[in-house]
């Protein structure tokens, strides 16, 4: 089964937060029922970008790249090009 690394944003603020799970539904689900700590206080949360890997170890380095850039347009770049490669920016 594979693994995503996923960007949700806030709907309340706009801010980011990056993840990687191997249930890309139930995770996003779980972030908006409040079961994630460090997510509760932002919600409700929308899905703006996913990847998806082999494994769960892929999975890892390539969300801590991702964390590891500390430039917000880095991350609005990769949300852009997903919402225009799916029709959806």
């Amino acid at each position: 089964m594979p693994y995503y690394v996923y960007i949700i944003q806030s709907e309340l603020d706009g801010t980011y937060y990056i993840g990687s799970t191997q249930g890309l539904d139930e995770r996003i689900q779980r972030h908006n029922e409040g079961r994630s700590k460090y997510s509760r206080a932002k919600a409700p949360w929308k899905l703006v970008y996913y990847e998806e890997h082999p494994s769960r170890s892929a999975a890892m380095k390539r969300e801590n790249r991702i964390k590891r850039q500390k430039r917000t347009g880095f991350i609005e770049k990769l949300v852009k090009t997903f919402q225009t490669s799916f029709g959806s920016g």
